[in-house]
């Protein structure tokens, strides 16, 4: 009998992350291995592969093509189909087929140990080399133009490999091979030390000691990370810290630390196991953790909180720097205050010009900005808090078909994209706030850069209810310009519980427990207190807060004092409030609360809100911890630094009639300031397993910024859980507004008709 006879032919179609992440060759060998003849091949909707041999041999293929890919891959789908042997007997990898693209755009990685080990090895040609990388390793979405994901359509494409490259390059057998990225020092970009005004400071050999020599010095250099600089100075020296914070007009946000190794960051930080996972981990997140009181330069660092962002080097560049300084560096997105950050040495120049003393450049474009994402472990549950480098764009598989190419355009605040189309979610990393022009202008960019790696012009849009939101105005826009569209608006609550349904792809009915700062309701005031009844298709309003007023609107989120003298005069007279002696009456003049009462009695810019964020900034101002506010989140951050060990009991809300009464707590504060930070976090531990009780056999949702509190987080799921309630919380999505636009896609999943 002939060899075709006795064989078959099979071809799989591998949807997933499977491009740029070293498939072919491991599809290559593993061929090799089982004897087997045909090809693979990248198009636009994944890897197609073709096998053709015994059915034992194919048999053995199939089993470990699915069970051992390359650790960076990830299989969603595949699709086998039986074909007419051919009598081929080799394998070859073929060059990649254009179609429409649908194969999933891996994140940036950061640099892997065998990578890091040919870096210091004297014998190694590359050697010190401050872009090495290979297919486990190195940048992917930040270099990206469009798919399939190969050199010519990324920003590599001016450098021209040389002979050695190219063989490991077209060496199946190689862990280069096909490493878009692919360099060394004869071929690749270039590194300069440039002054401000771009004179270049040194030869490129030494511009990597003479980098180290200025942080040591307590001078401000721009490094060139993967997605964008890095404003960084020696974390050490206080006086470098305070001048990067008034240059920067950061004054009191917390600054996030690289750190050479993991054993310096346990002499600055208390660190839990998955926090040493974490931090080690290929995505190298910055991690937040519990900074020991005996850090010397923990206050300067973060200010009146008892949490410090730490990261080790993601790339070859900030291996070598760390290994010449040996010491800490603040190391912050390059950027004013509310600004995305910056991917080009002009810009940093034009733009940070007054802010830096020096920029260490590296002359490989980067096409797509992404910022360095944020974690932290509440217990022993991971929390994203800035999805961004390493864990995006992410994709998440559907069990369905989208009905449609449906746009979700987010939040205004942590501002992020979402794409669903075929069996597909793809988020975008993380954008930011949407609050000047700048911003809104790389809100378009990223849009524009997730049409074109899909082909994707959207026949469904989605956005939030508020109307002064940047996203809900260009929703608006483009619906009136392609009136073929449909337009979906979604509240914002809902979409922070829908948001964690999606990541794990309920469609069950949930009791969503959704606490924020604030955001636009179904009634048109400022909900921010939500406990909902939801599916993906509606939800109903169930218990919310007691609405206060926010006295000067927006002022009140900048100023805890306005939010607690609020709820002072709704249980207090005027008299009664002017008699106190507490931080937040000695705060004002007499006159001034005067004034403000007779703008709360009115009503006059003094919205209501029900809003848990803003409990915690009346909390705040009532126990001193803060008047004024320098960043968001900080009045809760300064109250978990102060909680201590949280008692339950002491401190509670009362419920009734589907209304979350805070004044009991009030009461209490006023009482107790000195346990009214412990006594929040345990008070709202207990209103969510009243709540949860009385909906038996309800799964639980958390969601909403407020949840980003690691004490409250940990708090609510180790409660939820001694009482035997299902419970559900974001992991891999953030918890915050990131989420939103993820949640508002999932409705419109559902609403369309994809599962109607």
């Amino acid at each position: 009998m002939s060899a075709a006879s006795t064989s078959k032919r099979l071809r799989f179609r591998i949807r997933g992350i499977v491009q740029g992440v070293g498939f072919r060759p491991f599809v290559y060998q593993l061929a090799v291995r089982e004897g087997v003849g045909g090809h693979v091949l990248n198009d636009g909707d994944g890897v197609e592969v073709e096998v053709e041999g015994p059915p034992a041999s194919l048999e053995a293929f199939e089993r470990a093509l699915t069970a051992s890919p390359p650790p960076l891959a990830r299989i969603d789908e595949v699709h086998r189909d039986v074909l007419a042997p051919l009598g081929e007997t080799a394998f070859a990898i073929r060059g990649s087929e254009s179609s429409a693209a649908k194969t999933m755009v891996s994140p940036d990685m950061a640099v892997c140990d065998a990578c890091a080990a040919e870096l210091f090895d004297p014998a190694n040609r590359r050697y010190r080399y401050p872009l090495i990388n290979c297919t486990d390793c190195g940048p992917r979405y930040s270099i990206i133009r469009a798919l399939p994901y190969d050199r010519p359509q990324t920003s590599m494409a001016p450098f021209a490999m040389c002979p050695q490259c190219a063989h490991e390059y077209n060496d199946p057998a190689n862990r280069r091979y096909h490493a878009q990225p692919i360099s060394c020092y004869e071929c690749g970009p270039h590194l300069a030390l440039t002054d401000p005004s771009g004179a270049a400071i040194g030869t490129e050999h030494e511009s990597i000691d003479r980098a180290a020599a200025l942080l040591a010095d307590g001078q401000i250099v721009a490094v060139k990370g993967l997605g964008g600089f890095h404003l960084m100075c020696d974390a050490t020296n206080g006086a470098a810290v305070a001048r990067l914070r008034e240059r920067k007009r950061r004054p009191s946000k917390p600054l996030a630390v690289m750190f050479p190794s993991l054993e310096m960051i346990r002499e600055a930080a208390a660190l839990s196991d998955a926090e040493e996972r974490l931090i080690l981990s290929n995505t190298r997140p910055i991690v937040v953790v519990r900074k020991k009181a005996a850090l010397a330069f923990g206050e300067p660092i973060a200010p009146g909180i008892d949490r410090i962002g730490v990261f080790l080097p993601y790339t070859p560049l900030h291996l070598l720097l760390m290994d010449r300084l040996q010491q800490p560096v603040v190391a912050t997105s390059a950027n004013i205050s509310e600004e995305p950050i910056l991917t080009d040495a002009v810009q940093v120049r034009e733009k940070l010009g007054s802010v830096v003393d020096a920029v260490l450049d590296v002359d490989r474009e980067i096409v797509n900005a992404c910022d360095d994402s944020v974690v932290t472990v509440a217990g022993s549950r991971t929390l994203m808090l800035r999805m961004a480098r390493g864990y995006a764009p992410r994709s998440l598989p559907l069990s369905f078909e989208a009905p449609g190419r449906i746009l979700a355009v987010g939040a205004n605040q942590k501002s992020t994209i979402a794409l669903g189309f075929d069996k597909n979610i793809v988020l975008s990393p993380h954008i930011g706030d949407l609050v000047s022009v700048d911003a809104f202008e790389y809100f378009e960019r990223t849009l524009e850069t997730f049409k074109r790696f899909y082909a994707f012009e959207p026949d469904i849009v989605v956005c939030d209810l508020h109307p002064g939101y940047e996203t809900t105005k260009w929703a608006e826009a483009f619906h009136a310009a392609h009136p073929g569209t449909a337009l979906v608006r979604v509240q914002h609550h809902y979409a922070h519980a829908l948001a964690c349904m999606a990541e794990y792809g309920l469609d069950e009915p949930v009791l969503a427990f959704c606490f924020d700062g604030t955001g636009y309701g179904s009634d048109g005031t400022l909900w921010g207190g939500e406990v909902l009844l939801a599916d993906p298709q509606r939800f109903e309003r169930a218990y919310h807060f007691r609405p206060f007023r926010l006295l000067g609107g927006e002022q009140a989120v900048r100023e805890p004092r306005r939010v607690a003298l609020s709820l002072l005069f709704e249980c207090y007279s005027l008299e009664d409030v002017l008699a106190m002696a507490h931080p937040t009456v000695g705060s004002f003049t007499p006159e001034e609360i005067r004034t403000l009462h007779t703008i709360w009695q009115r009503g006059l810019n003094a919205p209501e809100s029900s809003s848990v964020g803003r409990l915690f900034d009346a909390v705040a101002s009532l126990t001193g911890c803060a008047q004024t506010l320098g960043y968001e989140g900080e009045s809760g951050m300064r109250l978990e630094a102060a909680a201590g060990t949280v008692l339950p009991g002491e401190f509670a809300f009362a419920v009734e009639e589907g209304v979350i009464d805070w004044e009991p707590l009030l009461r209490q504060t006023l009482e107790a300031p000195a346990r009214a930070a412990a006594g929040l976090h345990a008070a709202l531990t207990g209103v969510i397993t009243e709540i949860a009780q009385r909906h038996p056999g309800m799964p639980v949702m958390l969601s909403g910024g407020v949840f980003q509190n690691r004490t409250l987080m940990a708090m609510a799921c180790d409660a939820l859980e001694e009482l035997g309630i299902r419970y559900y919380v974001q992991r891999d999505t953030p918890v915050n507004d990131g989420g939103v636009a993820l949640g508002q896609l999932y409705h419109a999943l559902y609403r369309q008709g994809g599962k109607e």
